[in-house]
């Protein structure tokens, strides 16, 4: 069988792999999920071409009517990919092997009386690989909030710091400036500009001052609205 996808996929929908040398097997399981609310998109291949199969390209894989001298390699190369594989056996000597030679795979037995439980299982499995893949976003995205908040914290820690050294600064480049003749016209445009960057430099600061503040209100704000929340919901009871 060819390699053929199912061209039906939504947004960052799932996509299920199929492998059979049997046609029939997959027209079975795609059939049967069409009564399913949610449908994943498929791609459909034989097991000679398993070999090159692009991990990236599936979030689950499902293998039944494949060749007895292919299988074993199948089932091999899936399971290095890291997402749930099902096999769907014949008869229940091959679920047993199956299922003692390949351990990270999941058997299923007779497809013909446990295609809803195939379905089941397959979504379920699909539905656990997305609130993986979520939980690891959030992870990422909380790693990135915390490296921000920190870099936020230092720099509010090192304000008085700066401050003290902007001082320093334009206490010093006023002193010189009141000097008449002690400097070239040339040197006192370079110390005007000194003292301009470091009264920007000192706006920039006392904006962060009222950033601080402006958060420490907000951070109150949602607090008093939690408990607000809290005392209404305890009054309902």
């Amino acid at each position: 069988m060819s390699d053929i996808a199912t061209r039906n996929r939504v947004n960052d929908q799932a996509t299920v792999l199929i492998i059979a040398d049997n046609a029939d097997f997959a027209r079975t399981i795609t059939a049967r999920w069409q009564a399913e609310r949610v449908l994943p998109g498929f791609t459909l291949m034989s097991g000679d071409l398993c070999p090159g199969v692009n991990a990236s390209a599936f979030d689950m894989a499902i293998v039944g009517d494949v060749r007895p001298g292919v299988l074993p390699s199948v089932l091999t190369i899936l399971e290095t990919t890291n997402k749930p594989v099902l096999f769907v056996a014949r008869d229940a000597h091959t679920a047993a092997t199956v299922r003692e030679t390949h351990t990270r795979t999941l058997v299923l037995c007779q497809p013909e009386e446990a295609l809803d439980a195939l379905v089941l299982v397959a979504t379920e499995a699909l539905r656990g690989r997305e609130a993986l893949a979520r939980a690891r976003r959030a992870e990422q995205t909380a790693a990135s909030n915390e490296g921000q908040a920190t870099l936020g914290r230092y720099m509010l820690e090192m304000r008085h710091t700066l401050n003290d050294a902007l001082t320093s600064m334009l206490g010093n480049s006023e002193l010189l400036l009141a000097e008449p003749g002690a400097l070239s016209a040339k040197s006192r445009d370079q110390l005007e500009t000194i003292r301009h960057m470091a009264i920007r430099m000192h706006e920039i600061l006392q904006r962060f001052s009222s950033l601080e503040t402006e958060l420490r209100y907000v951070e109150k704000q949602a607090e008093r609205e939690a408990r607000a929340r809290s005392h209404g919901a305890a009054d309902c009871l």
